[in-house]
């Protein structure tokens, strides 16, 4: 029984190496080498060595759209957040019944595919959508709102594919939050302020910090969510990766923009990684 153990052990560690090397090292390996090529009009690709699509990188353009990019990531990731953080908290204080019935229809949508529950969100929001029809009849305004096709209409967007990334790490942690602590803290006489600062805060943070990784690292790259909702006028660094391999073909310049949007979510993910062992430290 032993023997059958360990042999079924080194399969299945063989079929995860396997599935790492080929669909993970494989393919970053390539765009790495790619994107030390120059562009060719008939095979894509030229074997010559060369920067240029590094030197290309820094002009001020692409800086621009990084830029842009990091700036609507890090609104999306703090909207998700005090939205998460809210809905999670109110999710621990009602009772186990009622916080299943809230989890399952609120996760219930996002059964259906992310792009079209977006041409969705795109209706509902356009000028002659249902959002805008709803405040004319009840005449709140006079004209529709221009919401599509804007930096709010991306942003929007982006908060309703990703919450959920950030609800379930910030549910998991006040799941598992010693209530006793809170009581003991009421009854020294701490105020509520003080005990969300000091007790609540610190102790899900792991929960928050994963939570904000999940939805600030898809943000960036999500292209088809800045293409439905804004429009030519709102690239993200996705955009200009995907037209860039897809529209002008030129995938040495792609692929080295896809290395540095790879480089920051490792420098992300190494932050992370620190964060969570000073955190343990101080805990321990």
């Amino acid at each position: 029984m032993k023997k059958i153990t360990k042999h079924s052990r080194k399969i299945i560690i063989f079929i995860v190496i396997s599935w790492l090397l080929l669909f993970i090292f494989l393919p970053n390996l390539i765009i790495v080498i790619v994107s030390f090529m120059t562009k060719d009009d008939i095979n894509f690709i030229k074997f010559n060595i060369t920067l240029y699509n590094y030197k290309l990188i820094l002009d001020k353009l692409y800086i621009n759209i990084f830029i842009y990019s990091l700036y609507i990531s890090l609104i999306t990731t703090f909207i998700c957040f005090i939205i998460g953080y809210l809905f999670s908290w109110c999710l621990i204080k009602i009772s186990y019944y009622y916080r299943s019935i809230m989890l399952f229809f609120f996760f219930l949508p996002f059964w259906v595919n992310s792009l079209i529950r977006i041409f969705s969100l795109k209706n509902f929001f356009s000028i002659h959508g249902y959002f805008n029809s709803i405040l004319i009849h009840l005449k709140l305004i006079n004209h529709p709102i221009h919401i599509m096709y804007t930096s709010f209409a991306v942003i929007l967007g982006l908060v309703y594919i990703l919450l959920p990334f950030m609800i379930i790490p910030i549910y998991s942690s006040l799941e598992k939050l010693d209530m006793f602590c809170i009581e003991a803290a009421k009854d020294l006489g701490a105020k509520s302020w003080k005990i969300f600062i000091y007790i609540v805060l610190p102790l899900t943070l792991p929960g928050i910090i994963s939570g904000c990784l999940l939805v600030f690292l898809p943000a960036i790259g999500m292209f088809y969510i800045s293409d439905l909702m804004g429009g030519a006028k709102n690239l993200l660094i996705g955009n200009i990766i995907k037209n860039q391999f897809l529209n002008i073909r030129d995938w040495p310049l792609g692929a080295a923009l896809s290395n540095v949007v790879i480089l920051v979510t490792g420098i992300f993910l190494i932050l992370y990684y620190k964060l969570i062992k000073i955190f343990h430290k101080k805990e321990f």
